[in-house]
C-alpha cells in the first residue's frame, strides 16, 4: 500500500528525516513512535505532499507520488488528520463533514450525503450536526476530524497524535473507532501516537530517533526497553 525508501527531508539546511524506510501493508495499522521533535509529523506531511523530500521515494499502491500535488494525493485515496485537528470552527459539524467529500476522486456532488457508517463510528456527531465546530470539546473535534477524512473514502489514513490532550474515556472511543474503520473498510492506517494502549492496537510499529528509523517490529513483541526509550509514558 505505502512504501517509503531512503527518504531525506530538510528544513532549509537542517536535516530532519534521514534515510527513512517504512512500509504499510493493505488493511494494516502501523504506529510510528518516538519522542517529540524526532520527525514523525514531518514524515506524515511529506507523505501528504506538504513537504518536499530532497532524496528518496514514496510509492502508494505501486505508483511514485513524489510529483503529485497534495490534492491529487487526497483524490488518490490518502486521508490526513493533522495534529491539532484543524476543523473549521465557524461552520457547523455537518458542513465540516461535507467538506471531506472534496477529496473523493469524483469530487463533491450536490446529492452526496453523510453515510450512516460515519454515525455508527462516531454516534456523538449525529446529535451535533447543527452545532458550530468550534463549540465541540477537544475529543469531539478529534472525532469530527477523523470522520471528515473518512468522508473522502480514503484507502490509507494518516493520523497524527489523535489522542493528544483528550480525556481517557474519549481516547478509548477513538481507539475503538479506528479499529472499527480498519475492520469494516479494510483501509490501512499510519498512526503517530504516544498513548501506549493505542500503540498496542497497531499491527506493527516503527520507532524514530533523530530523524531515522531505529527499531521496528510487531507490536505484540514491543519490549519494555523500547517503550521506555521511545514513548513519553
Amino acid at each position: 500500500m505505502l512504501n517509503i525508501s531512503q527518504l531525506n527531508v530538510y528544513y532549509g539546511e537542517s536535516h530532519i528525516l534521514r534515510n527513512v524506510d517504512l512500509n504499510v501493508a493493505p488493511g494494516q495499522m502501523v504506529c510510528l513512535i518516538g519522542r517529540n521533535g524526532v520527525g514523525k509529523t514531518t514524515l506524515l506531511k511529506t507523505i501528504m505532499g506538504l513537504l518536499k523530500p530532497r532524496l528518496g521515494t514514496i510509492k502508494y499502491k505501486g505508483d511514485d507520488i513524489l510529483k503529485k500535488t497534495t490534492d491529487r494525493r487526497a483524490k488518490m485515496g490518502i486521508g490526513y488528520v493533522p495534529q491539532g485537528r484543524e476543523i473549521i470552527p465557524r461552520i457547523t459539524v455537518k458542513e465540516n463533514l461535507l467538506l471531506g467529500l472534496e477529496a473523493r476522486p469524483q469530487g463533491r456532488k450536490r446529492k452526496d450525503k453523510i453515510p450512516e457508517q460515519i454515525f455508527e463510528l462516531f454516534p456523538v456527531l449525529k446529535t451535533m450536526l447543527n452545532r458550530m465546530g468550534g463549540d465541540l470539546s477537544g475529543g469531539q473535534q478529534q472525532q469530527l476530524a477523523i470522520a471528515r477524512a473518512l468522508m473522502g473514502q480514503p484507502q490509507l489514513l494518516l493520523l497524527d497524535e489523535p489522542t493528544e490532550g483528550i480525556q481517557p474515556s474519549i481516547i478509548l472511543e477513538i481507539e475503538e473507532a479506528v479499529r472499527g474503520i480498519i475492520q469494516t473498510t479494510g483501509i490501512s492506517v499510519l498512526l503517530v501516537e504516544q498513548h501506549l494502549h493505542f500503540v498496542r492496537q497497531a499491527d506493527r510499529y516503527y520507532a524514530m530517533q533523530k530523524g531515522g528509523i531505529v527499531a521496528s517490529g510487531s507490536t505484540s513483541e514491543l519490549s519494555q526497553d523500547v517503550i521506555q526509550q521511545f514513548l513519553a509514558v
